[in-house]
């Protein structure tokens, strides 16, 4: 099933969000392409395996942070 076309104003708002998020996680990509060719395949699984999956929480926790970061929010009292 195919989408509807996003409006000029989403695709910004996705380009930008996409920009913050690799800004924010080259880091643990480059941590994680690091550990990952550092491995043999005999020992990719075990204890590496929760290293690697520590590092893709962080990934998608800071994906997370970037776009709660990127949203307006306003806040009004109540009466």
């Amino acid at each position: 099933m195919q989408s509807a076309p996003l409006s000029p104003a989403k695709q910004a708002e996705i380009e930008d969000l996409s920009r913050a998020i690799h800004e924010a996680v080259e880091a643990e990509i480059d941590e994680l392409a690091a550990h990952l060719a550092a491995t043999d395949d005999a020992h990719l699984f075990g204890d590496n395996e929760f290293q690697i999956r520590a590092l893709a929480h962080k990934i998608a926790a800071k994906a997370v942070e970037q776009h709660l970061a990127c949203k307006k929010t306003a806040t009004t009292a109540l009466q």
